[in-house]
């Protein structure tokens, strides 16, 4: 019987791969930062007329040029130019990105693609707007890189591979209604659908990087399911709106909170990985696309997913 599940999995699989490659796309991608840091200041306006929604009007020239001529900002252009000079295999991995969104969403139109350098805000690496996608590469040099002065739970995720999640992520927010109830249960599966979406669109991608974890912060989750999964029921969260939720245990942070032991252990963010367990138990049980799954009422997911984690052995 499991060999039969496996190959039927598999048999599914190859078939929406093969239905993917088959897509046609043409994904243009623009390296504004390299434009940016190589213009001339006297061809600024050149420039400007080819990129006018990265220049706010009211700005005078004199910034731009500032910032073209900073020794830091040249820096910092350089070692972006380090790592990423040949843009190849980042565009081959955004076009097998695009395609697998074209599959579930035949509607969206891919977006122009800009890669740019911008202020290190970590919260938004990528942006995803209408008809554009920015990346912004000086957040993907690789945790510990000399311009970092973050703590190691967010550097660990300025790594190349996290370029893709990180595009579901903001892809996603147009797709994933926030919960009206602002309950654990409804920011745990809310969650669990934007990590659900990574399945289906990053089948190359491992769940760890999926969740933007390290391995030994995916083990945890995985080693320690019951038991997280034990507290939140026993402390009867799932259903309560106590504010103070999401910090302990949805938003980033250097661990999650139970106020035990073991918190310094545990990864932040468990209640996502929970949800997303939730989510993936539902999708095993019943016959919902994905377009379908996202627009779901969390309660009803989390009904009829019969989520039931494995006992850990004592």
């Amino acid at each position: 019987m499991f060999l039969l599940i496996s190959f039927n999995s598999c048999t599914k699989k190859s078939k929406v791969e093969k239905e993917v490659e088959k897509m046609e796309l043409n994904l243009q991608i623009y390296r504004f930062e390299k434009a940016f840091f190589e213009t001339p200041p006297e061809k600024l306006n050149e420039l400007k007329e080819e990129y006018p929604f990265f220049f706010p009007e009211g700005d005078p020239d004199s910034v731009w040029v500032e910032k073209i001529e900073n020794p830091l900002w040249r820096e910092l252009y350089q070692e972006v130019e380090k790592k990423y000079s040949d843009f190849g295999k980042q565009e081959k991995e955004l076009e097998d990105l695009f395609k697998h969104i074209k599959y579930f969403f035949p509607k969206v139109i891919e977006p122009k693609v800009y890669t740019v350098i911008a202020d290190m805000d970590y919260n938004n690496k990528v942006i995803y707007a209408n008809d554009k996608l920015l990346i912004s590469l000086e957040l993907y040099l690789g945790p510990k890189h000399k311009f970092y002065e973050f703590p190691s739970y967010i550097e660990q995720n300025f790594e190349e591979r996290q370029i893709l999640p990180d595009v579901v992520t903001s892809f996603s927010l147009n797709l994933i209604r926030p919960a009206t109830e602002r309950t654990l249960l409804s920011e745990m599966i809310y969650y669990g659908k934007q990590l659900y979406l990574k399945d289906q669109l990053l089948p190359n991608h491992n769940d760890a990087e999926k969740m933007g974890y390290l391995p030994q912060q995916l083990t945890w989750c995985q080693e320690n399911e019951s038991y997280v999964w034990r507290y939140f029921i026993e402390k009867e969260l799932l259903f309560s709106t106590e504010s103070k939720l999401a910090n302990r245990f949805i938003n980033i942070g250097p661990f999650s909170k139970f106020y035990l032991e073991i918190d310094n252990q545990s990864p932040g963010r468990v209640g996502q990985w929970i949800g997303w367990q939730i989510v993936r138990s539902f999708m095993q049980k019943n016959e919902v696309s994905l377009p379908e799954l996202l627009k779901m009422d969390p309660t009803e997911i989390f009904k009829k997913s019969k989520y039931k984690p494995k006992k850990t052995d004592e």
